[in-house]
């Protein structure tokens, strides 16, 4: 048996020995070892790690933590956190509420599906399809000292594929297409758990393989054409509570992070997001095995993933800031780039935002006037739609960090 995929902090895939080995039918890995929960609670690990298992007690389904929120667990600053993340993608009702079911129609076997999804759909945790959002929220975490005005900077480290398998799918009302995919007149009358088909939503089952040392999710069409495209694993959802006492959609994304989608936040990459309420109070969830800029269908190549990241509060003045406290907005980076991240329900004012905090970072962090930090931008930078179909619109800046560096230094 060989260890599962996994993307560490270096953003390159590890394998601990050789390539799995797929069946032809399905196309499963034979050999995956399915990463099952590690423990059914919140717990501090022999390391010195926090684990943080997703069950009935530690998720939310379709919302967000609030102002009223408590923290599962309290950890110092800089901690390592590992959570088990469950993909919303073959529990939903519209496939049945029940993944062994759901899954099997593709040869998955029950012993490949995880147990954490299966007790959650079995739970009687509430879950209204239509008014919440889709995501099995884990969280939250407190981190310990922060408070309102701090920035939490969040090292994602490690990102590994709990299964070989994932589900990329288009609803009726949503998506880039609305009204025009899918290519039927769905929903129809009693649609309900207990009949999904009745919605006339279309999942595609998508597996992963390993080819050439490399990974790919496969789709193949009803005429037998396939299309191999690389995985790289990130989480859709990282946030902190938002401030309020209503109960928070987990579809839009705010200041406070959330449904961002940015697929830049692969493992060797940082967010940090400006904290509402004490406590900070991280929560995790929407992990996504692959997805292009805009995500179109409505999702992307959703997959269960085990997540492993460093909660670490930092205070105005702190050098690690990309700007000064308090942040107004999220802001993200990576080896090679700083991401600036614009949110509005127009996008055309997404794009102002992110240009904007662009303009910021280049002037506060680098110190770059204004006018010459535009200049720049419009030359240097591109400016990329994240997504489009969560009704809050999302446009990220891609700041070379090479552009400040000689070229013979490069």
């Amino acid at each position: 048996m060989i260890a599962a995929l996994a993307f560490r902090k270096t953003a390159v895939p590890l394998l601990a020995a050789a390539a799995f080995a797929f069946a032809s039918s399905p196309l499963l890995a034979k050999d995956f070892q399915v990463l099952q929960p590690m423990a059914d609670k919140p717990e501090k690990l022999p390391n010195g790690n926090y684990y943080v298992p997703s069950t009935p007690d530690t998720v939310r389904w379709g919302s967000l933590p609030n102002a009223d929120a408590k923290p599962l667990l309290t950890v110092p600053s800089g901690s390592v956190v590992i959570f088990d993340t469950v993909s919303h993608e073959g529990i939903l009702e519209d496939q049945g509420r029940n993944p062994t079911r759901y899954f099997s129609q593709f040869g998955i076997k029950p012993a490949q599906v995880l147990k954490d999804a299966q007790v959650i759909t079995e739970s009687s945790l509430q879950h209204d399809f239509v008014k919440d959002g889709p995501h099995i929220v884990t969280g939250p975490v407190g981190i310990e000292g922060a408070q309102t005005g701090d920035v939490l900077k969040v090292d994602i480290l490690e990102l590994q594929p709990r299964v070989p398998y994932g589900v990329i799918s288009n609803r009726h009302g949503k998506g880039a297409l609305p009204g025009e995919f899918p290519e039927n007149k769905g929903p129809f009358p009693g649609a309900d758990a207990a009949h999904p088909d009745l919605y006339g939503n279309v999942s595609t089952f998508t597996p992963i393989k390993e080819i050439g040392g490399k990974w790919y999710g496969i789709i193949k069409d009803k005429s037998g054409l396939e299309a191999h495209f690389p995985i790289k694993p990130f989480l859709g959802i990282m946030g902190v509570a938002v401030n309020t006492k209503e109960k928070p959609n987990s579809v839009p994304p705010g200041e406070y992070g959330g449904n961002l989608d940015l697929n830049e936040l692969s493992a060797g990459s940082t967010l940090y997001l400006p904290v509402h309420v004490k406590g900070g109070l991280f929560f995790a969830a929407d992990p996504h095995f692959v997805q292009g800029d805009g995500e179109v269908a409505l999702t992307a190549l959703e997959g269960s993933l085990r997540a492993k990241v460093r909660l670490t509060v930092l205070k105005a003045g702190d050098p690690a800031l990309p700007m000064k406290a308090p942040m107004k907005q999220p802001f993200a980076e990576t080896p090679n780039y700083w991401i600036p991240i614009g949110l509005n329900t127009d996008l055309n004012e997404a794009m102002k935002d992110a240009t904007r905090q662009a303009v910021q970072f280049l002037n506060e962090k680098l110190g770059m006037d204004r006018a010459t930090a535009l200049a720049y931008l419009s030359a240097g930078t591109d400016f990329q739609v994240t997504e489009v179909v969560d009704k809050v619109k999302i446009i990220n800046g891609m700041i070379r960090k090479s552009d400040f560096q000689k070229p013979g230094k490069r």
